[in-house]
């Protein structure tokens, strides 16, 4: 299964008129998830992604919003895609106008199958010029084929890549583990997130994440043991408990995503907290 299998044609909104509000873009982008197939119940929906909304804004910054939720009123996973290129308020983390929404619907006992296809598009869409492409595309088949050039490692940037740095230390320096309460979107993208900047300043890291589909990537106690800092950006209860003695940054899950330099500083600086 790709990810052009969960977002339809029909659900897809290209240069849409900004709506007079943030309920307004979730209405409608849950019409075009219905259209898609993916809802028994809109409003039960609606109802799951505007309490979602109220536990902490998915108007993520930099341009991206991802509404979603899991839902007794959604049928099978799904995505409904708009783009607005001049931008509307979304309450977005950074202040900014959204530009690009993908909306995420997963019915309450989604399989594994789909929550790592949903994560998959949640790490990509972290890359700016595959969000300012996604942004600018012209027809439905034109998005639908950079995601899967984007998806299958075929999607070309502008420009010649820098290359990122490479780690020089002989151990994992950072750890950190993200989390958030539906563990669909943003516990993937703050986990990406830090690797990116991460890796351009060659410090290694190893991100445990705690999603939908249970812990991965689970820190050892012997990586535990030798790493110079750790971060914690979760908006749920992770085990904190082994990190006894070690210094660690604890912090909100929309921190990892916007905020990821400045995590690395801190957790590398020595300021943060020793956990007890």
């Amino acid at each position: 299964m790709h990810i052009n299998d969960l977002l339809k044609p029909e659900s897809i909104a290209l240069g849409a008129k900004a709506p007079a509000s943030k309920e307004a873009a979730i209405r409608l982008l849950a019409d075009y998830m219905e259209k898609g197939g993916n809802l028994s119940d809109k409003e039960q929906y609606i109802k799951d992604v505007l309490a979602r909304e109220e536990s902490g804004t998915t108007g993520l910054g930099d341009g991206i919003a991802t509404p979603h939720a899991k839902s007794a009123g959604v049928t099978v996973a799904g995505l409904a895609a708009m783009t607005i290129p001049e931008g509307m308020d979304f309450a977005a983390m950074d202040g900014n106008p959204s530009r690009l929404f993908f909306m995420i619907a997963a019915p309450d006992a989604a399989n594994d199958e789909h929550i790592q296809i949903l994560s998959k598009l949640a790490t990509m869409i972290m890359d700016p010029d595959f969000k300012e492409a996604l942004i600018q595309a012209k027809s439905v088949d034109a998005f639908r084929k950079l995601i899967d050039d984007k998806e299958h490692d075929r999607f070309a940037a502008p420009g010649a890549a820098e290359e990122p740095a490479e780690p020089t230390a002989d151990h994992i320096r950072l750890l950190a583990v993200t989390a958030c309460p539906t563990g669909i979107a943003h516990t993937f993208m703050a986990a990406e997130s830090l690797e990116q900047h991460a890796k351009k300043r060659g410090i290694s890291i190893k991100v445990e994440t705690n999603g939908s589909a249970g812990v991965k990537n689970v820190l050892t106690d012997a990586e535990i043991a030798a790493a110079d800092g750790i971060i914690v950006a979760a908006d749920k209860n992770v085990a904190m408990a082994r990190f006894a003695g070690k210094r660690v940054v604890i912090t909100k899950v929309a921190d990892g995503i916007n905020k990821a330099d400045a995590l690395l500083d801190r957790a590398l600086s020595g300021s943060a907290p020793v956990y007890e």
